[in-house]
């Protein structure tokens, strides 16, 4: 079975877990003090009152040192504190790193991006999700316009709508799209993501684990709310669940250090040629999709504009017993990253306040006198 084929099964059986406006402007040592401050507000808010086991938090400013803060535990058992130099799953943010390969694919002349996803994957849509595979190209699998519908066991799964038509968040769009980098290679995207983004930028734990369910030391223990298929249950730990299932939309595992540095290199446009490096950060309104508020999404990254006016990209990801975000400003001078050990609490509330403690002007955050 070649390896393309061999995922396809996987489209219907994946578990749904889920420009800049203003400058972020310099801080002064006593700005960036009273900002440390309040990031570590946000996180002490975070695991009060019941709140996720734990959550970090790393802050890359220009040349000044690194900032890491903390709060609740990496294991309820031992209540160990979080490190900074843990290994945890990314969930969705894997997408900028499949969306990456993809792209360099296109600057290398493997595949473009108008090319439809017939031509690589010949009746895959039409079998396993009632689409057409003439009519969806690359690109709209990557921004997330393809029509398709993600798929939810247990659930009936939606018809798809015509491509190009409104965002439709799914992560069958990049399990496609990371069966089309194997067809394109013939190699597995695990190698792919390792030869082209990890080993020239020096991520030693960055990876995409595939069938193996351990998390690399050191790592904090990952905790659900959820049984497998989103139902809500008693808090369990599932550090070493079989999520094999997310692959290319949402498998992969890194460290707060390894996303700086990605994140940093993809702003940067280090990793694409300038017409790829425009085509990624190209984005399509997400409004009326109900997903993340005040956001555009490109190929794989996406921008959010927070209340002061200030838009960051990247991206974040949800994934059962991890919730990771990885945002910065445009130019990738201020960078932001932080994970929760838990699936729960309102981490979209608490991640927004967390990068507002940072970008947002500090006169918008004093108080009236």
């Amino acid at each position: 079975m070649s390896i393309f084929r061999a995922h396809a099964g996987l489209l219907v059986a994946a578990l749904t877990v889920a420009g800049s406006a203003m400058m972020a402007p310099a801080a002064s040592a006593s700005e960036r003090d009273r900002g440390h401050a309040e990031l570590q507000r946000v996180l002490d808010q975070a695991v009060a009152n019941g709140g996720v086991p734990g959550i970090l938090a790393e802050l890359r400013d220009g040349h000044a040192k690194p900032w890491f803060g903390t709060a609740g535990v990496a294991d309820l058992k031992t209540s160990r504190k979080r490190r900074p130099d843990e290994h945890f799953r990314i969930g969705s943010f894997t997408k900028a790193f499949t969306g990456t390969v993809v792209l360099q694919l296109a600057a290398a002349g493997k595949l473009t991006l108008d090319d439809m996803v017939a031509k690589w994957l010949p009746g895959v849509v039409e079998e396993y999700l009632g689409a057409d595979g003439t009519k969806i190209t690359i690109r709209q699998l990557l921004n997330h316009t393809s029509g398709l519908p993600d798929a939810v066991p247990g659930q009936e799964t939606p018809h798809p709508v015509e491509p190009g038509k409104r965002f439709i968040y799914s992560k069958v769009n990049y399990n496609l799209a990371g069966m089309i980098v194997e067809r394109a290679t013939d190699s597995p995207l695990a190698e792919e993501i390792d030869r082209r983004i990890a080993r020239p930028l020096h991520l030693t734990g960055t990876y995409l684990p595939g069938a193996d369910t351990t998390v690399r030391d050191p790592h904090a223990r990952h905790y659900s709310k959820f049984d497998q298929a989103g139902r809500p249950t008693e808090i369990h730990d599932v550090t070493d669940a079989d999520l094999s299932w997310a692959g290319a939309a949402g498998g992969m595992v890194s460290t707060t250090s390894d996303l700086h540095r990605f994140l940093r290199a993809l702003l940067r446009g280090r990793l694409l040629p300038p017409a790829l490096q425009k085509e990624m950060f190209t984005t399509v309104s997400t409004e009326g999709a109900d997903w993340v508020p005040n956001t555009r999404y490109g190929l794989g990254v996406y921008s959010q504009k927070l209340s002061c006016g200030v838009t960051l990209w990247g991206g974040g990801g949800y994934i059962q017993g991890s919730v990771t975000y990885v945002m910065g400003d445009r130019q990738g001078a201020h960078t932001l990253v932080s994970n929760m050990n838990g699936d729960w609490n309102d981490y979209l509330k608490t991640f927004t306040k967390l990068f507002e403690a940072r970008f947002c002007p500090m006169v918008s955050r004093r108080p009236a006198s």
